[in-house]
């Protein structure tokens, strides 16, 4: 692993982890705001989506018919890779609140430190891998 892919890799668990000490601010401290705002909009997103992305990448985009634009490929799977970020993300938050919520034990903290929890857990796990194609094109 280099030391570019650490960083990388690290990137979500760490912003977990300034947004949960950031909590020691003063509550209408627009820097706690904005930490823990970036934190639950990508990181345990950033973090799982990081997982499955070579499975992601398997198939790849088809672009328009006309085919004008050369790097549609990479700029599809960029702004998908984004939309699936930001949505587990939220997805993350709502279930680990609604879990919360419906054992009686709810509070903003526990979120926070639950998910900072599941995204440092998820850094460290390795990445799936694509099964492999056969001819036609299919997954065996």
């Amino acid at each position: 692993m280099t030391p570019q892919e650490l960083v990388v890799r690290m990137a979500a668990p760490f912003a977990g982890w300034l947004a949960v000490s950031s909590l020691a601010l003063p509550g209408g401290s627009p820097l706690r705001g904005a930490a823990v705002v970036l934190f639950l909009a990508a990181g345990p997103g950033g973090a799982l989506v990081r997982i499955c992305g070579p499975v992601l990448m398997a198939r790849p985009a088809e672009g328009p018919v006309e085919g004008r634009d050369p790097a549609f490929a990479r700029h599809s799977d960029l702004l998908e890779r984004l939309m699936l970020t930001v949505l587990v993300s939220v997805s993350a938050a709502l279930i680990v609140g609604t879990v919360f919520i419906a054992t009686h034990a709810f509070s903003a903290q526990r979120v926070l430190l639950t998910l900072t929890l599941l995204t440092t857990v998820a850094a460290f796990c390795p990445r799936l891998r694509a099964s492999p194609r056969t001819a036609k094109g299919t997954a065996l």
